[in-house]
């Protein structure tokens, strides 16, 4: 339409247009980042615990496991077990929350913005979290003399696994957040991760585990994982432990994420 052919006075109509999908999605993960970097303290728990926790392991339960079965490396097998810890329940569902608390989920959603976007971009940025944890833990356990049989290969397939399982487990948090809207509840969210990491092989190999327990570590997603993490630096390539393992972060994460896309449906309506 010419300048001319508008009538006088009229005002034109401007109308916000979308942008492509990696573009929303990038946007939400940039500013999702950018927020985890001027909250450390929301962070450095996730580190703190998981380091005390192994140091005590180490200095309580080393002597009396490699005892119990020599030629274990009691610190190279715990070493997973704090990994886990600190990458598991780090997500940006407090600040999802918040968003929702002051509003501004609702502006977001009154902009041309992929709604699944909202959601994905959260979790890429929760992958690129997550691994940065794995990172500093994974530097301790070579400063007590952890080494990898694989290699740096092996270590960066490590700290992807480590990835990929804290994204699996974020799923339950966006859940909570945004069928709720709550703070606390997404807080007590991590409570979830407690019976999945005692019930398995966290502090003994599984041959020592007996009855119920044996029972509940097998069909345990974790002990896949820690399975798989524990081949790459005592083992070697395991790929049907890994595959193993892949399969049950796949199945917890397609558990945790229909659970979040489905209370992303349920907010878009009743919003």
């Amino acid at each position: 339409m010419t300048a001319a052919a508008i009538p006088s006075g009229a005002v034109p109509r401007v109308t916000a247009r979308r942008a492509g999908f990696v573009a929303d999605l990038a946007t939400v993960a940039r500013r999702a980042l950018r927020l985890a970097a001027r909250e450390p303290e929301a962070i450095a728990p996730a580190l703190t615990i998981p380091v005390f926790f192994f140091i005590v392991n180490i200095g309580a339960l080393q002597s009396f496991v490699e005892d119990g079965f020599p030629g274990l490396d009691f610190k190279a097998f715990q070493l997973p077990v704090a990994i886990l810890n600190a990458v598991t329940g780090v997500s940006r569902a407090g600040s999802l929350v918040t968003d929702i608390q002051n509003g501004y989920f609702d502006r977001l959603l009154l902009t041309p913005v992929r709604r699944a976007t909202l959601l994905l971009g959260l979790m890429i940025a929760d992958f690129v979290l997550v691994c940065a944890l794995t990172v500093p833990v994974a530097v301790l356990g070579f400063a007590v003399g952890v080494r990898f049989e694989t290699g740096l290969l092996g270590v960066l397939a490590f700290i992807v696994l480590a990835g990929a399982w804290g994204l699996a487990f974020t799923g339950f948090a966006y859940a909570i957040a945004l069928k709720t809207g709550n703070p606390a509840a997404v807080n007590a969210s991590f409570l979830l991760f407690f019976p999945f990491l005692f019930l398995t092989t966290a502090f003994l190999p599984q041959a020592a585990l007996t009855g119920w327990l044996d029972a509940v570590a097998t069909f345990n997603p974790v002990t896949y994982v820690l399975e798989a993490e524990r081949d790459l630096i005592l083992v070697g390539w395991e790929p049907a432990d890994l595959g193993q393992a892949l399969f049950a972060i796949g199945l917890v994460g397609a558990v945790s994420f229909s659970l979040a896309f489905l209370a992303l449906r349920g907010r878009l309506r009743s919003g």
